[in-house]
């Protein structure tokens, strides 16, 4: 392989160590549930820890980046996952994993902003787009992930020892990754933390980024209810809705560098919304199993898109460094991820969910919407 094709392959494993760490927490919250005797709400508020270190982390992450470079909070931020990994599965008490769970989420988002600056720094290097391929690995890394949890639990290891694992395997991608990275040079200007105005393009792009978070958001927490409660469909087949969706939102991340190179930033953006919108509005029209399976196919190819190329836009920013502008991005899309799925269940326990689902329609559609009028924001982004 060329230097730049180890780059590439190299940064690749790195979001695909993100990735399994993420997947691997998640798929062990059940045996957390049942460590610590928590009820639901109270797993609940544990729950909330990874947003709120998450959003602590971004304007963080952001400065960090613009004044370390981000190879270096990549690296860091790899090793606390590693070792933060398995400290959740050691605490012994909840007073001890809460704090565990918060630095958790703030690692998350240390990994996400340094990862992404990367990438656009390597995507430079290549000329065209590849930002997509990378997010595609982060999403692999969440059903190899969950695969090896459904595995361990199946075998009745520990989440400790699980987590020990997937830690050993960390150790080695970072071993081997980090050497490739790109060291970037050093900034003493001021980044600040994010709490500058954004500049017309990023609060442009930031919208975007908030509805395609929303739509994703809600997909994730409502998916199986909405099969449950309005498709109606058997118990058996409760998740098929959300494993359409992640499928297709998994698969559709690989094709999206082809798909932006060929035909531009701007055109994805506002096929994705369109997509988003067709397919939510098919599963409310006619909610029998198959015609919402395939809308749930169609809003999974429309989410896919939305947030590496949102990101990739972002990064090209005039005013702002890569690192502080995908972090007053991602910290306006962030709202979106967490308002999006509380939104839906107060819609829902007002009207309907079907009425809940109709709005974040409307939602992709608005990133055809921003996606297509005053230009001249976006000029020179493809």
């Amino acid at each position: 392989m060329t230097i730049l094709q180890k780059r590439r392959t190299a940064l690749g494993s790195l979001f695909f160590l993100a990735g399994l760490c993420f997947a691997s927490w998640a798929s062990r919250i059940p045996d957390v549930q049942t460590k610590f005797s928590l009820s639901e709400s109270q797993l609940g508020t544990l729950l909330l820890g990874l947003p709120i270190g998450s959003l602590v982390a971004l304007p963080l992450a952001g400065w960090a980046v613009h004044r370390f470079g981000s190879k270096i909070v990549i690296v860091l931020g790899a090793i606390g996952y590693m070792l933060f990994l398995p400290l959740i599965g050691y605490s012994s008490s909840v007073w001890m994993l809460v704090p565990v769970v918060v630095v958790f989420g703030m690692i998350g988002n240390m990994m996400n902003i340094s990862l992404n600056t990367q990438a656009l720094a390597v995507e430079d290097m290549y000329g065209r787009s590849i930002l997509g391929s990378f997010h595609g690995l982060w999403s692999l890394a969440g059903f190899s992930g969950a695969g090896i949890g459904a595995i361990m639990i199946y075998m009745g290891v520990l989440p400790s020892i699980h987590y020990l694992v997937v830690s050993g395997i960390c150790f080695l991608i970072i071993l081997v990754a980090q050497s490739f990275l790109v060291k970037e040079k050093k900034s003493h200007e001021s980044g600040g933390l994010v709490l500058k105005k954004p500049d017309a393009l990023l609060l442009r792009i930031g919208g975007i980024a908030f509805l395609g978070m929303l739509s994703e958001g809600c997909m994730f927490d409502w998916s199986g209810v909405y099969f449950k409660k309005v498709v109606g469909i058997e118990p058996g087949l409760v998740a098929l809705g959300y494993v359409s969706f992640m499928a297709t939102m998994a698969s559709g991340r690989f094709i999206t560098d082809k798909m932006t190179n060929r035909f531009g930033r701007l055109l994805i953006l506002r096929l994705s919304g369109f997509l988003i919108f067709l397919g939510l509005i098919l599963s409310v029209i006619v909610p029998t199993p198959f015609f919402a399976t395939f809308g749930f196919l169609l809003v999974g190819l429309g989410v896919a898109s939305i947030i590496p190329v949102s990101y990739s836009v972002a990064g090209r920013s005039k005013l702002y460094s890569p690192g502080i502008a995908l972090a007053i991005v991602s910290t306006i899309s962030f709202f979106g991820f967490l308002m999006g799925p509380p939104l839906i269940g107060f819609i829902a326990e007002l009207l309907s969910l079907q009425v809940s689902f109709v709005l974040v329609a409307i939602a992709g559609l608005g990133i055809t919407i921003l996606s297509s009028v005053r230009l001249e924001v976006f000029k020179n982004i493809d």
